[in-house]
């Protein structure tokens, strides 16, 4: 960050592991001024040791005067509602993914941020973990050669009581597994392989007995035929992240984000022109998870310096298009 540009005062709408998360990652470039939650306790632990104002009202912090950064960490409800009404206040917002239940609620948004000229940043941190990071410097250097294909899991095996908590409300949630775990990996296949100009797939409820899908399969292809095997789970049993990208010259393959999910590790198979084993080089990254951290000072600096966002409502709606096309398919009608 420029030592030249003064810290944002930051808010935080909605006050639980995630946004404790976000407060933990505020860095120098940044100062947490207010924190808001409908149970007003959460708020008054977040914001005390910090020297921030609690607030029981998200409104009464949306327009505070000393809050440039509304950080929104809700159930999805109400994500694209307190976006809108941040965004109309003069306020940045990094609000976190899906950004909405559904990808019409995001059309004020977008208008509203265009209108005001605020930035809106969508919270998908998986983009920058260091495993996902040094993956996009190896196929942006070339490395793969052209992309073919890739494939992806994602998925955790719940926990007691999962089936009633408010992810399982399809009115809080706009659905199940695919619209929780499901963007992540959707818009990490679009940062790879671009647009997908065809979509296909199944959601299903296999175990928990709760109104929302716990599994989801997608195929997602590219103008061009490039192609996304896509699966994630709430009946994984043991916490997963794999992927696999393959490329013309090469493969890289990616296992865990950290914490219950083990060791990030990105491997890079080479393919040599006699073919035959590939050269292979590993990273691993058995140090706590930044991914917060170097995403929020990412958008901070974007502000700072008037650059556009790097990951923003319009690939919030292009994952929620994908969501909604598999839900319509396979019969849930999630309507908002």
């Amino acid at each position: 960050m420029s030592g030249n540009s003064a810290p944002l005062r930051v808010g935080i709408i909605g006050c639980g592991l995630i946004g404790d998360k976000r407060a933990k990652a505020i860095g120098s470039w940044g100062r947490l001024t207010a924190c808001a939650d409908r149970e007003l306790g959460r708020a008054e632990a977040l914001a005390r040791p910090r020297g921030a104002r609690a607030y029981a009202d998200w409104r009464d912090l949306a327009k505070a005067e000393d809050v440039d950064l509304v950080i929104i960490a809700t159930a999805h409800d109400s994500l694209a509602e307190i976006t809108l009404a941040a965004v109309e206040a003069g306020k940045h917002v990094l609000v976190e993914k899906p950004a909405a239940r559904r990808s019409h609620e995001l059309a004020a948004v977008i208008e509203a941020r265009d209108r005001v000229g605020v930035k809106v940043h969508v919270g998908f941190n998986h983009r920058y973990h260091r495993s996902l990071q040094k993956a996009r410097e190896l196929i942006s250097g070339g490395g793969l050669g052209e992309l073919m294909f890739l494939r992806a899991r994602y998925g955790h095996g719940g926990r007691i009581g999962y089936e009633k908590e408010w992810r399982a409300d399809p009115k809080l949630s706009g659905g199940g597994e695919l619209i929780d775990q499901g963007p992540h990996l959707i818009d990490l296949s679009r940062w790879f392989l671009g647009e997908f100009a065809k979509v296909d797939g199944f959601a299903h409820t296999y175990f928990w007995d709760m109104p929302v899908d716990d599994n989801a399969f997608m195929t997602l292809r590219t103008a061009r035929e490039q192609t996304a095997f896509l699966h994630v789970s709430c009946s994984e049993w043991k916490n997963l992240f794999s992927m696999e990208i393959y490329g013309r010259d090469g493969k890289i393959e990616l296992n865990g984000l950290g914490g219950s999910y083990g060791v990030e590790r990105i491997t890079f198979y080479k393919m040599l022109p006699e073919m035959g084993p590939p050269e292979t080089y590993a990273w691993e990254y058995p140090m706590a998870d930044n991914s917060w951290s170097v995403e929020m000072e990412a958008f901070a600096r974007q502000i700072q310096a008037d650059e556009p966002c790097d990951c923003g409502l319009e690939d919030a709606k292009a994952a929620l298009e994908i969501v909604e096309k598999i839900y319509e398919v396979s019969g849930y009608d999630y309507r908002t």
